[in-house]
């Protein structure tokens, strides 16, 4: 079979990262405090992340979605602007989102190699793997895939085709990924019921008014049929009550038509490129449990702010060790009053969340505000029944940094 090679090519061995516990999120406060959660999101290098979750996840994961850099040579802004005229882009507020810059394709491909090559490895025996590209570099990405898995695991190659405006004046618009679909056995999990829509009123019409329609195949066609692999779904640019401002987000409809096909309740669903967080947003949304992971700050807080305002299942927060969090100057100030707790004169937050009764250890997030996604303003204020005699505050500036207070309440 032919294979890929670049000079740099090779697995070599990595120790895994070392990881820190630092929270647990209960959205809207469910099963706090006693509930230990089965659902995981890492911030830090996804290569080691892997490598660490070994020991426990290999063969077990029961759907991966991988959505890596594109190979675009691009840098990409956040927009952290709220109610801006969507069509002055050059009035927006933004702040960095990530870097696709590569010295060459070889790079870019001993980056993307190793990192397949351990989901495979956790990938498990009836699971599926979807990879997510672009015309940039998929072709390579196939051969690499045809190598890990065997070229006759490949399940589907689908195409995901959306619209929009485009500055291309000397070719065909580019308006679809690719998406290669593998499996390590022919015993994979495909939901072919769960993912059924409607025939086109043309085709019922047609077989409605000849019996020689469909040369005598009469479909079931109040039952629908399976999607082809060719997928139309508007961009997250177009979904206004999606968008967070993270760039190249991918539209929710997308990955619930993945996970309903490829995974069952319960299961266990992996992406290790979350971004802004939709694969773990609508795999908890449909009982599935998660792991995700990304390597930048931006992408890790807009999916803990997703998931904490689904409201999710509960989950663990992880920080690779040797992760730099940007941190605020300003430290939080609040009061509490007959249960109320009042942030007094805060920057611009997106995101805040409280502990009641901080232990100094492991913070427990039972009640979190997240800013509106479109308008308005963040709440400034938390109702909790019960207080500790220290609450711990944690928030988000919408710069994306880091603050933090321990308010002693007086109660004994």
């Amino acid at each position: 079979m032919p294979s890929l090679n670049w000079p740099d090519k090779a697995l070599n061995p990595l120790p895994p990262a070392e990881f820190t516990l630092k929270s647990y999120i209960y959205p809207d406060g469910e099963d706090y405090p006693s509930k230990s959660p089965e659902n995981h999101l890492y911030l830090g290098d996804n290569l080691k992340i892997m490598a660490a979750l070994l020991p426990k996840y290999a063969g077990r994961i029961d759907l991966i979605y991988a959505d890596p850099p594109f190979f675009t040579n691009k840098n990409f802004s956040a927009r952290i602007g709220r109610g801006e005229d969507s069509r002055r882009p050059t009035e927006w507020k933004l702040s960095d989102g990530y870097t696709d810059h590569w010295k060459d394709i070889d790079a870019y491909l001993s980056f993307l190699y190793p990192r397949l090559v351990l989901m495979y490895q956790l990938l498990s025996p009836t699971g599926s793997f979807y990879l997510h590209l672009d015309w940039h570099a998929d072709a390579y990405a196939r051969l690499l895939l045809d190598e890990i898995f065997g070229r006759d695991r490949l399940i589907n190659q689908i195409v995901w085709l959306y619209h929009g405006p485009s500055p291309i004046r000397n070719a065909f618009n580019r308006k679809h990924d690719t998406i290669f679909v593998y499996s390590k056995t022919k015993d994979y999990t495909f939901n072919c019921d769960a993912i059924r829509e409607p025939y086109n009123p043309n085709t019922v019409k047609t077989f409605a008014s000849s019996s020689k329609a469909g040369f005598g195949k009469i479909p079931n066609l109040e039952r629908g049929k399976v999607p082809e692999d060719w997928w139309y779904f508007p961009v997250v640019a177009r979904l206004h009550n999606e968008r967070t401002g993270y760039p190249t987000q991918k539209p929710e409809a997308l990955l619930e038509r993945i996970i309903r096909a490829s995974s069952k309740p319960g299961d266990l669903v992996a992406d290790f490129f979350c971004g802004s967080g939709t694969t773990p947003l609508v795999a908890s949304r449909l009982g599935r449990r998660f792991l995700a992971a990304d390597a930048t700050w931006r992408a890790f807080n807009t999916t803990r702010i997703r998931l904490a305002g689904l409201p999710s299942k509960p989950f663990s927060i992880w920080h690779e060790k040797a992760f730099n969090i940007p941190l605020a100057q300003i430290k939080i100030k609040a009061q509490i009053k007959d249960s109320k707790i009042s942030l007094i004169d805060p920057p611009d937050l997106d995101y805040w969340e409280m502990d009641p009764d901080w232990d100094g250890k492991i913070f427990k997030s039972a009640a979190q505000q997240i800013r509106p996604i479109r308008n308005g303003e963040i709440p400034l204020f938390l109702n909790y029944p019960t207080l500790g005699d220290r609450i711990k505050i944690q928030a988000v500036t919408v710069n994306g940094e880091l603050t933090e207070s321990v308010i002693k309440t007086g109660i004994q």
